[in-house]
């Protein structure tokens, strides 16, 4: 089928002009999922909505198919120090370049997969569609996607929308944060009295900064574990009883946090409290038909070290979208207008016909 590529980028440049004007930060997204779900039902479709989180099905949605997710993000961080521009002023240059908090995470990849989706349902393929605006993804909110996938159909595989410069990410890190406690006695610091929890910890730091889980990822690498708090002490004469630190611990697909958990409790001495198990690592194999039709395409599948809304997934998907992962979360956030008409025109080709 041919598709009138440019009238599709113009739409997904204005949406995205007005999601960028609309403050739509973590938790705060009601006015961007406003506006987003009126946009969809002027196209003629029915929405689903929870909390913050617009879904819509494709028509004749028939539950003997396959179903293909097209998800991304519509909450943004906080704008950072250093902005030039006024964030939520969508500003455009001569040479494409739109600026915008949000608009390269993930503003372009939900415009780009919106367009892709109305199209798509014009057509008969051998899968049902859904696409799904969430929230919460920059704070890996309970609010978010975790929410509303219990209230959709089974799904088959998806597609997130995250700024990867229209490649493949088919394995991504997962993420489990620990706090870690020491306990001694308090006592003046002047007299040889007390337990200094201080130093309680500084051989499991040491351990955390210098272990290596055995299992390396050949897309993703190590395991990564970085120290990255710690928090002692009430004055200086006062020798301290309580140390705590906490530890970011990336994670690949060999290992489950929980496992991760386990190996670490082995061999420290202080006391770990996993904040959550739920973000774990992503990965499709690069023999599932999606992929392999993204390779035939020249793309190139690579491993992600950032987290998304993959993690809280059971069901095989991939991370492919317009921009650059360098740009997010930085002053003066753009994507270029080119890079939307090439995440149209790349999507449909990987989805127009394609097998699930």
């Amino acid at each position: 089928m041919t598709y009138d590529i440019p009238t599709m980028v113009s739409e997904a440049t204005g949406v995205l002009k007005s999601l960028v004007a609309i403050p739509s930060l973590s938790r705060d997204e009601e006015k961007a999922a406003d506006y987003l779900q009126n946009y969809i039902e002027l196209q003629g479709m029915a929405t689903g909505r929870k909390g913050n989180n617009v879904w819509c099905l494709s028509p004749m949605f028939d539950l003997n198919k396959p179903t293909l997710l097209l998800n991304s993000h519509i909450d943004t961080v906080k704008a950072v120090n250093g902005w030039r521009k006024d964030p939520f002023t969508p500003t455009m240059e001569s040479n494409g370049k739109l600026y915008g908090l949000g608009s390269n995470d993930a503003g372009a990849s939900v415009v780009s997969l919106l367009q892709v989706f109305l199209q798509l349902c014009r057509t008969s393929q051998k899968y049902n569609l859904i696409y799904l605006a969430s929230c919460e993804e920059e704070v890996s909110g309970k609010g978010g996607i975790e929410c509303v996938l219990p209230e959709l159909p089974p799904i088959s595989f998806a597609i997130v929308g995250e700024p990867t410069e229209m490649q493949p990410a088919i394995a991504e890190k997962g993420l489990m944060v620990l706090d870690v406690t020491a306990y001694g006695k308090a006592g003046h610091a002047a007299r040889n009295e007390g337990d200094n929890a201080i130093y309680k910890v500084l051989e499991d730091i040491a351990w955390f900064r210098d272990y290596q889980f055995e299992k390396v990822s050949p897309l993703l690498g190590p395991v990564k574990m970085s120290v990255t708090q710690i928090n002692a002490g009430t004055q200086h004469n006062v020798i301290p009883d309580r140390c705590t630190f906490v530890v970011d611990i990336r994670s690949n697909e060999c290992y489950s946090n929980q496992e991760l958990f386990a190996e670490i409790q082995k061999h420290i001495s202080c006391e770990a409290k996993a904040r959550s198990f739920r973000l774990s690592s992503s990965h499709v194999e690069e023999q599932h038909p999606i992929v392999q039709r993204a390779v035939a395409m020249g793309r190139v599948p690579f491993g992600s070290p950032t987290l998304s809304d993959q993690a809280l997934m059971s069901f095989p998907s991939l991370k492919m979208g317009p921009g650059k992962s360098s740009r997010s979360h930085t002053a003066d956030e753009f994507i270029f207008i080119k890079e939307i008409e090439e995440a149209i025109g790349l999507y449909l080709e990987l989805l127009d016909g394609a097998t699930l």
